[in-house]
Order: structure tokens, then C-alpha cells, then sequence
């Protein structure tokens, strides 16, 4: 990257929101009570792609009782800037799902359709247990009767990136959750 683009990258950074020091915190927290709550019991974390990949994995590094991972990807159709609702999924877990207490690691809930959607897809594959811990929770855009069972950290309506969350693929590798500048 030349410098003038690298200033221009750091320029649509307005504010840093959640620091990486206060995202270590929450994540240490949580697989703390997850070490607590399933320790002794078959766990199968799922990550929603690709948004969820830095949060599943330093979670999952964060977890010392025995777990699983797997992945899925799931696509809405959108009719110009409106979700219709409809998923797709495009990758799909291989496990058998009756064995598994599965825990849905979600980067972000804006207006729940899509989440909505996967919970149900994977609570009619009848697991031992389904919850879902999501990094970023933002309910004042929320379209669907739906929560998550953990949010390390409610937001409002801006648009995020970094620590996974992008725009046009840039700024996942952000160590922190920062406000994008239009």
C-alpha cells in the first residue's frame, strides 16, 4: 500500500468505539461462564461467516473445556437495500447436530432476519442445547422478534468495522470495533 492510500484507509476510521483491551475483557468473561456452564459436555461452536471469524477464534482460544468448531455461510437476497427474509445457506455444517450442545458465535445482530433464520435451520437439526453469543448487538435496527442469549456489547445504529466487520471487505483486521467515516 502507497502512503497516500494508507491515509486514506486510516481516514474512514472516525472513532474508535470498543478497544481491543475491552474486547479481550468481554471474550474472557464469556468463555469463562462457557467453561463453567459445559464443562464435561459435548460443545460445538458455529461461526456465521465471515463476519464471526476473529470473535470465533479468540474465543475459542479462551474456552479450556473441550469443544468442536465448524462454519457455516449464510446469504440473504436482498431486493435493492431490503433483506427479503430468505436465507441461503451456502455452507452448511457437516456434524450431526442431536450430539452437540451448539453455540452460535455472531459477530453482529442489526435487524435479525438472517440469524433468526440460521437459529431456526439449526434448532430443527434438534441439538442438546442452542444458544447464541454475539459480539455486537444493535437493537434499535432490530426487523424480527429475536435476541441473542449473550451480547458482549450493545451499540447504536452506526455502521461498524474491524475485529472481523468490514466494508467492501477492508478493515477486518482492525484489533478493535471503530466507527466507519462515509
Amino acid at each position: 500500500m502507497n502512503n497516500s492510500l494508507s491515509e486514506n484507509y486510516k481516514s474512514k476510521i472516525k472513532r474508535v468505539l470498543i478497544t481491543e483491551e475491552e474486547i479481550n475483557t468481554a471474550i474472557k468473561r464469556v468463555a469463562e461462564d462457557i467453561n463453567n456452564s459445559y464443562n464435561g459436555k459435548p460443545i460445538l461452536l458455529v461461526s456465521i461467516l465471515k463476519g464471526a471469524f476473529v470473535f470465533m477464534a479468540d474465543l475459542c482460544r479462551n474456552i479450556i473445556v473441550p469443544c468442536e468448531i465448524g462454519f457455516m455461510v449464510a446469504k440473504s437476497y436482498y431486493d435493492g437495500t431490503v433483506s427479503s427474509g430468505n436465507v441461503d445457506i451456502t455452507m452448511d455444517l457437516s456434524q450431526d447436530l442431536t450430539k452437540y450442545h451448539v453455540i452460535i458465535v455472531e459477530d453482529i445482530i442489526d435487524t435479525g432476519r438472517t440469524l433468526k433464520e440460521v437459529f431456526e435451520i439449526l434448532k430443527s437439526r434438534n441439538p442438546l442445547s442452542l444458544k447464541v453469543i454475539t459480539l455486537l448487538d444493535k437493537p434499535s435496527r432490530r426487523l424480527v422478534d429475536f435476541t441473542a442469549d449473550v451480547s458482549l456489547f450493545t451499540i447504536p445504529d452506526l455502521f461498524v468495522i474491524g475485529y472481523g466487520l468490514d466494508c467492501g471487505e477492508y478493515y477486518r483486521n482492525l484489533p478493535y470495533i471503530a466507527e466507519y467515516q462515509e
